[in-house]
């Protein structure tokens, strides 16, 4: 997954449908979900689309997320929340302002409403899913 920090420096000399589509190359990136983890536990509330969210954790207690969205452009954004916490330590993840890492890409006013209210939705099961994982290391 490319760094968030690399996906801005692009996503900022683009414009209107090229940002799409680099939102929507970001989601086809994401490795794949296998589809007996799509639960009602990992699926993302308020999402326009349907959004699943999967902790694991990886080499030294970091995690790694898998997710997944049945629409390209919602795939797209929850692979641009992930990218700003991916491989990180779990206790890193809970205290990282994932609103604040995403701000510079402006989604509110580059995406519909419709498209982004379920954002704060996945930042906020990402931080949980990381805070419930600090807790027991």
């Amino acid at each position: 997954m490319r760094s968030l920090e690399d996906i801005l420096e692009e996503y900022e000399f683009l414009d209107g449908d090229e940002r799409y589509r680099l939102l929507i190359e970001l989601g086809r990136e994401l490795e794949d979900m296998p589809d007996a983890l799509k639960t009602d536990a990992t699926l993302v509330r308020g999402c326009s689309a349907s959004v699943w969210v999967y902790p694991t954790q990886g080499e030294g207690g970091k995690l790694h997320f898998l997710a997944d969205s049945n629409a390209a452009i919602t795939k797209g954004i929850v692979a641009l929340v992930l990218a700003a916490v991916q491989d990180k330590p779990a206790a890193d993840v809970a205290a990282t302002d994932i609103a604040e890492e995403l701000a510079p890409f402006d989604l509110k006013r580059q995406l519909s409403s419709n498209r982004t209210q379920g954002v704060p939705n996945m930042i906020a099961l990402v931080r949980e899913h990381a805070a419930r994982i600090a807790a027991t290391a």
